[in-house]
């Protein structure tokens, strides 16, 4: 059985194989934070409420949506940091940096299988703005009577979710990091982040069973909600795949 708590934003707690796992800490007050991102809603648990982490998955670090001031504070309380080499270089501690396609293995204190964690591509934006949005990873967690989780942090790109589909194989369960991001500055206002259509194209190309979106809420640069990824899901006919989650809500399956 898999767990998963919506913290808000890119921000999910997630209990897979005796381990707590959360995905890129936003955890700070409503506000206006770096690169003039707003944060709209406050989180429904606060650090001290999470309990124990044993893994944060940072898909990248240099974007305050993915990890705000009360984020960052938060980290040295985590078992382990999985990032990018260049997040890791820059928060130091207990960071370890990821290419994509390596793979680091953790053991839960309950003498469970390891799961094993393999950094997967991600594509902050349209074809060739990865120079200007900087690196980002995602992450594909597996382990031995579990079943394989894709975790996609902030990716824009079908053909990125296609290279993991052939390298991994079938994905049954899919954390998409959706919410359509656009900046009205950059790259003619191409999505950052996947869109509800596309976030409903990934879980086809997956095969994934079960489809949880995140970073769709919270902040007033994600331009596509809940509506939209119903009615995206409705639309590809894979509403039995999607799980929407409101903040503070746990689901399982």
């Amino acid at each position: 059985m898999t767990q998963l708590t919506l913290i808000g934003g890119p921000t999910a707690l997630i209990e897979y194989a005796d381990l707590r796992w959360l995905t890129d800490p936003a955890l700070s007050a409503p506000g206006e934070y770096a690169g003039g991102l707003v944060k709209t809603s406050a989180p429904p648990l606060d650090a001290d409420a999470l309990g124990r982490v044993d893994v944060v998955l940072l898909s990248h670090d240099h974007h305050s949506d993915n990890l705000d001031p009360a984020g960052r504070e938060f980290l040295p309380r985590a078992g382990r940091v999985l990032t990018t080499l260049d997040g890791a270089e820059r928060l130091g501690g207990n960071a370890t940096g990821l290419l994509p396609w390596s793979s680091v293995e953790v053991t839960p204190a309950s003498g469970g299988p390891a799961v094993t964690v393999t950094a997967v591509p991600a594509l902050h934006g349209p074809d060739g703005s990865d120079h200007v949005t900087g690196p980002v990873i995602g992450f594909v967690l597996s382990a031995q009577g579990h079943e394989r989780i894709y975790i996609s942090g902030d990716n824009a790109s079908l053909d990125v979710v296609r290279a993991i589909r052939r390298r991994t194989g079938e994905i049954e369960t899919a954390v998409l990091f959706a919410g359509a991001v656009q900046i009205p500055q950059r790259f003619d206002r191409a999505y950052l982040t996947l869109s509800s259509d596309r976030a409903a194209e990934a879980a086809i190309i997956l095969g994934a069973a079960t489809a949880v979106p995140v970073h769709y809420e919270g902040w007033t640069h994600f331009t596509q909600g809940a509506e939209q990824l119903r009615a995206a899901f409705a639309g590809n006919s894979v509403s039995d795949r999607l799980r929407l989650v409101e903040p503070g809500q746990t689901i399982t399956w």
